[in-house]
């Protein structure tokens, strides 16, 4: 049987009346993106137009693909200078930087280096020629590198301190960014039921034609024998999947994926294929579900516990997936 999530509070309001289901779509942050929405009559906006800019701002911003973002001249700029952020910029490193010192070092943006090294960063890819793993002393000294590397963020004056190498990298937050910027832009624009996508991350609002609330699967694990994903109500909830199986090459025996544990200097070794968080923006669920990633299920589940966070595991175990969830998941199941 397939599991079904959905909100626990869910605002009857319906579209108003005359409204249109329009759809638009397109390519930013390395990946597609798309909208479906239900727009007021009235609302003449090019709204493909608006979306495809909110997203090239956080790019212009965030990327660690374009030499001349905001990230990329913060990681080259010598140590000890300090920079002024953006409200966007801003707000991203504050959160990551929460979670970060709330998971106990298992969150990290400022993990950049350990990317570049392991093959995920722009160059020097793993999936180019010649790419060879990192050998232990290359890692021990990236490692060692880091421990006097940490940005410090001014809270009061809205700034970073570069102090000195260290490398960021937000690929773990910025597309659930994103699409919290894609939904705010819409209601911006008098569109308040809508469903937003990134890469496969999503939030929704509203209802869909029909009064439907807006449904969608979770992303599976390629595997056949994992039978039909649970589908979940985005009624006002986002929801993103870290896992083992999107980018990786293999390692010794084991596949080494691009989730990288930043206390220990390798990838992620714990048996967990995917882990999905459900959470009001998909931001948070973007960040949550890598933290929680490296965690592995057990630490995972408890400090997910402990903070209501709704968290889907799948583990690989015995040659089969097996599904762990956190009390808050189980309360949204219908």
């Amino acid at each position: 049987m397939r599991a079904v999530l959905v909100p626990l509070e869910i605002d009857l309001a319906l579209p108003p009346a005359g409204s249109v289901l329009r759809k638009a779509a397109g390519r930013s942050m390395g990946t597609g993106w798309s909208a479906q929405m239900l727009v007021p009559a009235g609302v003449t906006a090019d709204l493909e137009a608006a979306l495809q800019r909110e997203l090239g701002d956080i790019v212009a911003q965030m990327s660690h693909w374009e030499e001349g973002s905001l990230l990329s001249r913060f990681n080259r700029a010598p140590g000890g200078t300090w920079h002024a952020l953006p409200a966007q910029f801003y707000e991203v490193v504050d959160f990551a930087l929460r979670v970060h010192e709330d998971a106990a070092g298992a969150y990290d943006p400022a993990a950049g280096a350990l990317v570049n090294l392991w093959g995920f960063g722009p160059d020097a890819r793993f999936d180019q020629t010649g790419f060879n793993a990192p050998s232990a002393a290359a890692i021990a000294a990236v490692m060692a590198r880091r421990e006097t590397a940490t940005p410090q963020l001014d809270r009061a004056s809205r700034r970073l301190l570069q102090p000195g190498g260290a490398i960021l990298d937000f690929s773990s937050i910025a597309k659930g960014y994103g699409v919290d910027r894609l939904g705010q832009c819409l209601e911006r624009h008098g569109v308040r039921h809508y469903l937003v996508e990134v890469g496969g991350e999503l939030r929704g609002a509203g209802m869909k034609p029909g009064g439907e609330p807006w449904w969608v699967e979770i992303e599976g694990v390629p595997d056949a024998a994992a039978g039909p994903q649970a589908v979940v109500a985005l009624h006002g909830l986002a929801i993103a999947t870290s896992g083992d199986y999107r980018r990786y090459f293999q390692h010794a025996p084991r596949r080494a994926s691009h989730t990288l544990d930043p206390r220990s200097g390798h990838p992620v070794a714990n048996d967990v294929a995917s882990c999905t968080v459900v959470a009001t923006t998909c931001m948070a669920a973007d960040a949550l579900s890598t933290a929680l990633t490296v965690m592995g299920a057990e630490a995972g589940l408890a400090f997910a516990g402990a903070r209501g966070i709704a968290a889907r595991y799948l583990l690989r175990q015995d040659g089969a997936l097996h599904e762990h969830v956190s009390d808050a998941w189980r309360e949204l199941l219908q």
